[in-house]
């Protein structure tokens, strides 16, 4: 709001709060994480992505991964990928924005010099994780200072962090040149300069296979992204390297139902949304992961036929697969993230969703920060299309959307929430689109989410049939949805595990804007 307030535009907006979020949630959100971004340009009416995801080190092993992690990806410094939210940040300031690095960083170098006001969330994900915290120096020092998390209250302060921000500052600040070339120089103190140095040396001690040339290598793509157009909308995700065509699949399956029709959160509403779900997460199993290493038929899983195929698979009076045996295993916690949109005064927009957590991965030494730990998202099958290895990109389950009609802005959106995304990101696009709710109304809304997939996640946990239920639906509803075959676990009222979505949504009639944020976790909607 204060970079709004001081005439920034969408992109520097976002930018700020983005880098602040990585202050403020660093039990999800690291500044040298993901940070998949969309940006739509008023001006042109076209939305673009910028690629915030790294790659595997030139120097991965898939035999040593292999034999340390058995199945899947192992927690520690293996896991550590080439960081993108810095250099995705810098580029989107620099060819969309307005403001400098510094003038985007200094609220979250505030922030983490000065310290804040210890939360209750935060402060209960960081005694969850305490015993997993406390393995890595950095990660210890910093949130359990002498073994013990600070209690709700407390002053959290990041004092290494704010140090890594203030010398990419003072890079900024000395370099010549035009603002372009000084944001470079703020880009190539991290990926060329003495942070490069700082975490190729902690990863040869540590025997990590990130090394400075990995660093160096990485640019951020500019991307046009991948789209499917439903019901007069056109909705823009991030391309095949995260998992947003999920929810693109999604809704051209369901383009062709009258969903109306079949009544708002009711037995055959659910089952079929549901339903629809479960084919697209299904294609994501099979097809989906980075374009430059393997071919995704991105046209095909999007074009009107298939989705006419899939939807005709559909069968009202039963659930896809077997009955599933009954199970006391629940659903588990992924790693998390947090989202942000904004929307400014000319009507361009940002929608991003940074990530990436501390927990599972050592904290750099001296930077107060960690390399992106999203390696956990490859696998390590030889036959599948996420396999880990030099250059390669796991797949992202981040991602933020943008819906356009005829041309102009509809609803910039997103959520944390791992593989719950896209089932909470679609049932409050279809319950403002369809059911003609107000944006807080279908964002508060109950929700379902299937999990009938390998989990994103290593180890991949995988529950055939299961439906995940906020326990706000109707108890007959729920009943019959079992009878129809599904596996339902069922989920606190607005359960911290659906996500949080964020969105902004434009009243064609009116013109005006509103905004609407998710109280199923911290998380605000601020306009004016």
């Amino acid at each position: 709001m204060r970079a709004l307030d001081a005439g920034g535009n969408a992109v520097d907006a976002g930018v700020t709060c983005a880098l602040a979020l990585a202050v403020l949630q660093p039990d999800v959100v690291s500044f040298a994480g993901v940070a998949p971004t969309l940006v739509y340009l008023k001006a042109e009416k076209r939305v673009v992505s910028l690629a915030g995801l790294g790659y595997w080190p030139a120097a991965t092993d898939l035999a040593r991964l292999r034999a340390e992690g058995g199945k899947s990806v192992p927690e520690g410094i293996l896991r550590q990928i080439v960081p993108a939210a810095p250099a995705t940040h810098i580029e989107a300031l620099r060819r969309f924005g307005t403001f400098s690095f510094e003038r985007a960083v200094t609220p979250a170098y505030e922030l983490a010099r000065d310290g804040f006001y210890m939360y209750p969330e935060l402060r209960d994900s960081l005694e969850l994780h305490g015993k997993e915290i406390d393995r890595y120096a950095e990660n210890a020092a910093t949130f359990r200072p002498g073994g013990r998390t600070p209690p709700v209250g407390a002053r959290l302060k990041q004092a290494n962090l704010a140090r890594s921000f203030e010398r990419m500052m003072e890079a900024e600040r000395e370099a010549p040149g035009d603002r372009a070339a000084k944001l470079r120089a703020a880009h190539d103190f991290f990926y060329k300069g003495p942070i490069a140095d700082e975490i190729a040396a902690f990863h040869r001690k540590h025997r990590g296979f990130m090394a400075k040339d990995d660093l160096a290598g990485f640019e951020v793509p500019i991307e046009d992204g991948i789209s499917a157009t439903y019901r007069g909308y056109k909705v823009h995700s991030c391309d095949v390297w995260c998992q947003g065509i999920v929810l693109l699949e999604t809704l051209k399956i369901l383009e062709g139902i009258a969903l109306k029709g079949l009544g708002w959160n009711s037995v055959r509403y659910l089952h079929t949304i549901s339903e629809a779900m479960n084919l697209a997460f299904a294609d994501r199993e099979l097809y989906v992961g980075d374009p430059k290493f393997i071919q995704v038929p991105t046209q095909m899983l999007l074009s009107e036929d298939y989705a006419r195929n899939q939807r005709a698979r559909i069968d009202p009076l039963k659930a896809f697969g077997r009955m599933p045996t009954p199970s006391s295993e629940k659903v588990s916690l992924a790693p998390d993230t947090i989202h942000c949109s904004v929307v400014d005064r000319a009507g361009n927009a940002f929608s991003c969703t940074p990530s990436d957590t501390m927990y599972d991965t050592p904290m750099i030494d001296g930077l107060g920060f960690n390399p992106s730990s999203r390696g956990m998202q490859s696998r390590l099958e030889p036959d599948h299309p996420l396999l880990a290895g030099p250059g390669r990109r796991p797949r992202l389950t981040p991602n933020p959307a943008i819906a356009l009609r005829d041309g102009e802005l509809a609803m910039s959106w997103g959520t944390p929430g791992g593989d719950v995304q896209c089932a909470s990101m679609l049932q409050v696009f279809l319950n403002a689109t369809e059911f003609g709710m107000a944006l807080q109304e279908a964002i508060e809304a109950p929700r379902v989410a299937p999990f009938s997939f390998p989990n994103s996640f290593a180890p991949h946990a995988y529950f055939p049939g299961r439906l995940c239920v906020e326990n706000r639906i109707a108890k007959d509803t729920v009943d019959a949805l079992a009878q129809l075959g599904h596996d339902i676990e069922m989920w606190p009222d607005k359960s911290w595990s659906m996500g949080a979505v964020c969105a902004v949504m434009r009243d064609f009639e009116t013109g005006l804007l509103h905004a609407g944020a998710d109280p199923r976790r911290a998380a605000y909607a601020l306009a004016w």
